[in-house]
């Protein structure tokens, strides 16, 4: 009997510490993370108003990956994935630039908007997949940059 008083007394310290132990899907971001600040991406969780449109309302705040861009680049633009490989802009219009329609293709249809200002390329993305669809992700980001 006292074993078992002792063994539940110990559960019950002990228990908690197993509460500060990342989840298996926490671990997995985490290591995501770490891989895209080695390709030398930026990362953040930013909070986001997405559009009344969109089919499924992705999370807030998402992870936004950045690259800055090169100097000179001044156009402005943001595309919202609704459907996989339906690349709309603000005013519901597909892209009709063939050269951002290519980078578009090859994201995954975890990613929910890509957009570009004069000093940044913002891609926000679910964080699902494996590192290839992180190195694919990396790619189109330093070819829109």
């Amino acid at each position: 009997m006292t074993v078992w008083v002792v063994v539940s007394i110990l559960a019950l310290i002990l228990s908690p510490l197993a509460w500060l132990r990342p989840s298996r899907n926490q671990s997995g971001r985490m290591a995501l993370r770490m891989e895209a600040r080695r390709m030398g991406l930026s990362m953040q969780l930013a909070p986001q108003e997405w559009p009344h449109w969109l089919p499924k309302e992705p999370p807030s705040p998402c992870a936004q990956y950045l690259q800055p861009r090169r100097k000179g680049r001044a156009d402005h633009w943001s595309y919202w994935q609704t459907t996989p490989g339906t690349w709309l802009n603000q005013w519901r219009e597909p892209c009709a630039d063939p050269l951002l329609a290519a980078q578009f293709a090859r994201l995954p249809e975890s990613v929910y908007k890509i957009e570009a200002g004069p000093q940044m390329v913002a891609l926000f993305w679910g964080e699902r997949g494996e590192k290839a669809v992180l190195q694919d992700i990396a790619e189109v980001l330093k070819a829109l940059a």
